[in-house]
């Protein structure tokens, strides 16, 4: 009997959830958004803004600016007039005064800036660059390699090395990264995995912060509006808590199902063929993890942000309650990130076995290096057991305060509810 009343929740709670606006809108919306951003940021970061630069050179070097000249030329953004060079010759103490001089130009930005190259820099490669911003990265980049290549011809002009050995020297170097599996050959490492563990990442730390929000506000509604009161008159306590839990955590699985649809697709048939350095080193195997490390986390915590629901009796008040249950959120994504800069971080190798943590940092961690299904288990065992152990708890505080109206109370009123025998 109980079964079917938790059942009639759930019913509830997925016709509320899987027909309303906000889930069709934000199932739709959320990787419309993610992926808009994720090209909004790559359009910033390759949009350099700029234009009519005006660059003066000036060498300390006797014959430098012939070669610079040389080199700057074949550039882009030289041959498209977006950059105009001048070149001079001067001692260190004629180019202080000339800066001096030239301080108002700068400022009004009539001259972009000025690069200085002392006569040390043959032995040391360090110039100055003088501007009104000159923590122009994008400017600096462009510079840069340009100033790199002509102190190393200059360096070596008149030693017997030839032009090629010399655009050899003055190359960057590169390199190809192959990962290394137990039983399997060397394969050469693209970005696909990169890729698709930023956006575990972020599909993993916002689902849970909107799902657990949503839920908050919807208990706080109904005890707001005594909408509960008619529920628990029908249901108990447990049977509407487990209801609430479980229809939105079905939702939230649901909805992250539609979401991981075009990986799914990628992995599984041939319909798309991705190029070389996009491919996916992931199997559905991993997937199906993915989902029920999710769902457990789902419960886990949609229970937490509940429990902090029924206490207070507006979203104002609640906020001092959500914020420890979204730092155990926000710390694992932080923690995720850090492990895609450097897959062999300590910390995330740790926090992808712990309770509340492993629920982002593992997903993330499938996709950068090889896990052993022993791995796997113990963190859905750890996540298990974090459920059974904490839940009995919560429920006892969302009983009592799902029904309690008036005074804010205090943490210490709360934590006097754990001691209420059921």
């Amino acid at each position: 009997m109980a079964k079917m009343r938790t059942l009639s929740i759930i019913k509830r709670e997925l016709r509320e959830k899987l027909l309303s606006k906000t889930f069709i809108f934000m199932t739709i919306l959320l990787p419309v958004l993610m992926f808009g951003l994720l090209g909004f940021q790559a359009l910033l970061i390759n949009y350099q803004g700029e234009n009519d630069v005006n660059l003066e050179v000036v060498s300390e070097i006797p014959d430098l600016n012939d070669d610079l000249k040389v080199e700057f030329d074949e550039r882009s953004f030289v041959k498209d007039s977006v950059y105009s060079i001048s070149y001079s010759y001067m001692s260190k103490t004629e180019f202080d005064e000339h800066v001096k001089n030239k301080n108002a130009q700068l400022i009004s930005e009539e001259i972009t800036g000025i690069v200085f190259i002392p006569k040390e820099a043959l032995q040391n490669k360090k110039f100055e660059y003088y501007s009104k911003t000159p923590k122009n990265i994008s400017l600096l980049r462009k510079v840069r390699p340009v100033i790199n290549n002509t102190l190393v011809k200059t360096f070596f002009k008149g030693r017997d090395i030839t032009d090629e050995e010399l655009t050899f020297a003055g190359n960057s170097i590169e390199v190809t990264e192959f990962k290394i599996s137990e039983g399997e050959e060397a394969e050469e490492e693209g970005v696909g995995n990169l890729i698709l563990a930023y956006i575990f990442a972020f599909l993993l730390y916002i689902s849970l912060l909107m799902m657990g929000s949503i839920t908050m506000q919807s208990v706080i509604q109904e005890k707001s509006n005594r909408i509960v009161e008619v529920l628990l008159s029908s249901v108990s306590s447990r049977d509407l808590m487990a209801g609430k839990i479980l229809g939105a955590s079905i939702t939230g699985l649901l909805q992250m199902a539609i979401w991981l649809l075009p990986v799914m697709l990628l992995i599984s048939t041939s319909w798309f063929v991705l190029p070389a350095k996009f491919i996916l080193d992931i199997s559905m195997y991993h997937l199906l993890y993915l989902l029920i490390n999710f769902f457990i986390g789902l419960v886990t915590f949609i229970g937490l942000f509940a429990t902090v629901g029924s206490i207070f009796e507006n979203a104002q008040e609640a906020q001092s309650g959500m914020w420890p249950i979204m730092i155990l959120i926000i710390v694992p994504f932080f923690i995720a990130l850090s492990m895609i800069q450097n897959p062999a971080n300590q910390i995330a190798e740790i926090a992808s076995m712990l309770p509340f943590a492993s629920i982002i940092v593992m997903p993330v961690k499938m996709t950068l290096v090889d896990v052993h299904l022993w791995q796997f288990i113990l963190s859905i065992v750890v996540n298990i057991t974090t459920i059974v152990l904490l839940f009995p708890f919560a429920g006892k505080i969302y009983r009592i305060g799902i029904l309690r109206t008036g005074k804010k109370p205090s943490w210490g009123e709360v934590v006097k509810w754990l001691r209420f025998k059921n």
